[in-house]
This record gives C-alpha cells, sequence and structure tokens, in this order.
C-alpha cells in the first residue's frame, strides 16, 4: 500500500473517528479503529521504512510531503528569478509569447545586474532599421546538390514515444506555419512528424528507421527514409547534452506494434541503442559516414551533433577534414545545459560541457583549421528566448534548435515527470487519458507563435547593437560581469589564429 494512501486513509479515519465519537455511531467507530490498528501494526513489522516502523500511521505524513514537495516549492516558495532548469520569468516569457499576451514588465527589471555572471549587449547609440522579415542561413556545402535555407530558431530533436502523438502532430503543424524545421529525434520519423513541416532526420547509435536485423546500419532503408520530400537535412547523433556517453534500451513493454514499426525493430522485444556507433570506431570513419549517407540522401546536407567532452577528439576530426577534404554541412553543438533526455543525475551533472564553452571550442577549433567558412554551426541546449539567440550566434552559431522552449508552448508545466509517462499536460506521456488533453489545432498556433516572438525578440536586440547583417554578430557585442567589473566576451573568448 503507498504511503500517501494509507496517510490520508488515516487522517480521514481520525476525522471521521472524531465524528462518531460526537454522533456515537458505535458499529462505525469500531471498523475505522480496527482499520488504523492493522496499518499500525503493518507499519511496526514491515522492514523497508525505518521511519513507519518508528513512527506508525504518523510516519506516512513524512512521505505525503515529500511527494508534493516539488509543487510547493514551484507554486508557493520559489520567487520568479528561481527555479531549475527554467525559473518562473523563464516559463511566463515562453507562455506569453505562445499566447500573443502582454510582453511587457512593469518596474524595471527583477535581476540583480551587478550579480557575478550577469550578461548584457553592447547597444549602439546608432541603432539600424527593425528587420521585419528574419533573415534565413544556407546550409549545404559544395557537395550538396539540395541545400537548405534554415530558420533562426528550430524545434531540437525529440522523439515519438519520448513525447506524445499530438505534441509530435503539434509541433510539426507549427513548423509548417512557421516555415521553420523539426528535427525528429534518434525515434525515426512517425506519422505524426509528417504534417508537412520540414524536418532534419535524426539517426542515433540505434539507427532507427534505417537499422538492419542485426542491429547494424542499413543503406537502403536509410535511402527510402532519407528521401522523403519533407526531410530537408540528416543529422548523425554522436552525443546529447542531456546524456553524453551514455546508451539506452527501449524496454519489451514499451515496444509496441506501433513503436516497433516506426523503429524497425521487432515489437514486444528490448532494443538496445549502445553508447557508441557500429558504423565506425575513428574519425575517419565518421567522415565517411557522413560522406556516404550524403550520397544515399542526393545530396541533402549532413551533419553531426555533439556534446564536448574530449576536446582532443574534436580537434582530431577537424585534422582529418583537412587531410582528406571530406567535411560534414553542419554540426549541431548541444551544451551539457540539454535537458529533453532522461539520464542517470551523475550523466545530467558532471558529464560534458556547458554551451558556452564547447560552442566557443568548436567555433574556434574550425576557425584554427580554416573550416568555419564551409560548416555551419547550430547551437543547443537551454535556448528559450531572444537574448539567448543574439548570444549564441554572436559567439559563433549559425542558428539555434530549442527543445524545452517548445514543450512549454506546448503547455508543459516543468512537472518533471517526463521519464514516468505521467506528464500532467499531455506532452511527455503517452497515456490516452494524458495526451487527449493537448489538443492539436490549438497548440500548433502556439508554437508558431513562440517561435515568431522570439524570433521578433532578437531581431530588437539585433537592431539595438547596430547590426545590419548576421556577420556583424560578434562576441565583443556581449559583456559578462566577472569580478566585480564588467568584462567583453571577445577578450573572455579571443578569437584563434587559422593554422
Amino acid at each position: 500500500m503507498k504511503p500517501v494512501i494509507v496517510f490520508i486513509s488515516s487522517v480521514l479515519g481520525l476525522v471521521v473517528i472524531l465524528f462518531l465519537l460526537v454522533f456515537q455511531t458505535w458499529p462505525m467507530l469500531v471498523a475505522i479503529c480496527l482499520f488504523l490498528t492493522i496499518v499500525g501494526i503493518y507499519d511496526v513489522t514491515q522492514k523497508k521504512r525505518t521511519i513507519l516502523r518508528n513512527f506508525p500511521i504518523i510516519g506516512h505524513l513524512r512521505f505525503l510531503l515529500e511527494g508534493i514537495g516539488p509543487e510547493i516549492r514551484q507554486y508557493f516558495i520559489e520567487s520568479d528569478t528561481e527555479g531549475k532548469p527554467l525559473n518562473r520569468t523563464q516559463r511566463t516569457y515562453i507562455y506569453s509569447r505562445a499566447k500573443l499576451q502582454n510582453d511587457k514588465h512593469p518596474f524595471g527589471t527583477e535581476l540583480d545586474l551587478s550579480i557575478e555572471g550577469n550578461e548584457w549587449i553592447q547597444h549602439s547609440i546608432y541603432p539600424s532599421p527593425h528587420i521585419k522579415t528574419a533573415p534565413k542561413v544556407r546550409f549545404g556545402g559544395d557537395k550538396c546538390t539540395q541545400p537548405y535555407d534554415a530558420a533562426l530558431f528550430n524545434i531540437s530533436a525529440m522523439s515519438y514515444g519520448s513525447l506524445s502523438k499530438n505534441a509530435i502532430m503539434a509541433l510539426n503543424k507549427g513548423a509548417l506555419a512557421g516555415g521553420f524545421y523539426h528535427n525528429t529525434g534518434e525515434g525515426s520519423i512517425s506519422p505524426y512528424h509528417r504534417m508537412g513541416g520540414d524536418l532534419v532526420y535524426q539517426i542515433g547509435t540505434g539507427y532507427f528507421g534505417c537499422r538492419a536485423a542485426d542491429g547494424n546500419f542499413d543503406p537502403e532503408k536509410f535511402k527510402v527514409t532519407a528521401n522523403y520530400p519533407e526531410v530537408k537535412m540528416i543529422e548523425l547523433k554522436l552525443s546529447q547534452g542531456a546524456k553524453p556517453g551514455h546508451g539506452g534500451i527501449l524496454p519489451a513493454a514499451k515496444n509496441n506494434l506501433e513503436i516497433a514499426a516506426i523503429r524497425g525493430v521487432e515489437p514486444f522485444t528490448e532494443v538496445d541503442s549502445p553508447p557508441g556507433h557500429r558504423k565506425f570506431s575513428n574519425s575517419e570513419g565518421l567522415l565517411m559516414f557522413i560522406d556516404e549517407m550524403r550520397e544515399l540522401a542526393n545530396g541533402k546536407p549532413v551533419g553531426f551533433k555533439i556534446c564536448i567532452g574530449n576536446t582532443k577528439e574534436f580537434e582530431e576530426i577537424c585534422q582529418v577534414m583537412v587531410r582528406t577534404g571530406r567535411k560534414p554541412d553542419f554540426i549541431t553543438v548541444d551544451g551539457a545545459e540539454g535537458g529533453t533526455g532522461a539520464a542517470p543525475i551523475v550523466f545530467s551533472d558532471h558529464v560534458g560541457m556547458p554551451l558556452e564553452n564547447a560552442l566557443t571550442f568548436v567555433v574556434d577549433t574550425l576557425i584554427k583549421y580554416d573550416l568555419k567558412k564551409d560548416i555551419r554551426i547550430i547551437a543547443s541546449a537551454k535556448i528559450v528566448d531572444g537574448f539567448d539567440i543574439f548570444k549564441a550566434l554572436s559567439m559563433g552559431a549559425d542558428i539555434c534548435n530549442s527543445a524545452r522552449g517548445m514543450m512549454l508552448s506546448l503547455g508543459c508545466i516543468q512537472a518533471l515527470a517526463c521519464h514516468k509517462n505521467t506528464c500532467p499536460a499531455g506532452v511527455a506521456t503517452n497515456k490516452p487519458s494524458k495526451v487527449k488533453g493537448l489538443v492539436v489545432e490549438e497548440k500548433w498556433k502556439r508554437v508558431k507563435n513562440y517561435q515568431h516572438e522570439t524570433v521578433k525578440d532578437f531581431l530588437g536586440l539585433f537592431s539595438a547593437a547596430g547590426c545590419e547583417s548576421l556577420t556583424d554578430l560578434k562576441r565583443s557585442l556581449i559583456n559578462k560581469q566577472i569580478g566585480g567589473k564588467p568584462v567583453n566576451f571577445a577578450d573572455i573568448y579571443p578569437y584563434p589564429e587559422v593554422n
């Protein structure tokens, strides 16, 4: 019996006892007392919970409070600028833009602007004219015959299964209406992804959607999927910020007929996604695989996603690019702040490089080897507002992706229940009773609104900084409070010399 249920039953029992004492209903009183006696005996004889053995019946209060603790903190204790991973101010920002509500804040900032790490832009007294239509960025190197013009802000990788079918459909319809792309996540392309929006087909170590019977990569299956008309680019996932270096297992119980058909595996069997790829084991193999996929996809842009760990390994990849001439069309840099993949807490907390450090490292390494001009950079990890985009692009990214921002635009309330299949908002669950609450025809509009309004905020900052072209975005436009004084990003992260 769950402690919370037992405690509630016990409290109700005590209330009923008091009521019965007043109204002299003795048979019922005896029954309640008997129930509480049984609970008490169970508590003192069970061996799993020390608190219940020492404090029978009333000890259940501890487990009740522990269970509702996150909700109590979120709604009654935390200030607007507290809360993790996204605070209330950030969540309100997303909700207001998704709903096209008032985006103004009265009486000035609530932030302590002198706090260590505070960041701001260097605005100009000669702002540039506002840009009404956001520019797009072309992806595709000299080996691409089907280049793609990507929006500045897009939907990051989230698979069907991790998200509900209604959530996936709403995201894709929002992408269609707003003219931005939707990354499929490594779980392959489901029917719910195919609502007409542009797709980036992500392939992980499980090779879902292009998987042979033995678990290896199947080029013929890949060729079919990669040539869907809505697939605009292909992303090979090496690692992700939420759990770099950690594989996963799809339990047999979750591997139903629908999921199995989408992922190309046997239903009701346990399916392994190893930490690393079977297809290659070194930098040469990685770049050859990218060339192979580009050819099978008939010239569509192909890149890889990485959370930086061992910096020497990335530098070796760049050295092989220079030596062989083989290059990806883009690199997605995922910071360790990334969080849509549930993971062991030691991986979430202590594995991977944060986005600011990782992005500057990748950009600078590409500059060092004279590769940046040929390879686009996508930044992802906790990018939710216009300043986040401005900062990432100033540091060297070309465009940005967001996962949690898009989830909140769908109605996510940050209940932190993504891994339990109990998401109350119907976003990260496949329980029909919860999924039905997410109305696709309403939520896709909010996804579109959030993306559009966030890019508009970025363009406002872009104008305030006096920028006229995306190439005007430099690290020198950002300052950070360090040691009680402002330090320019160009001094923190100076640009390297080309080798």
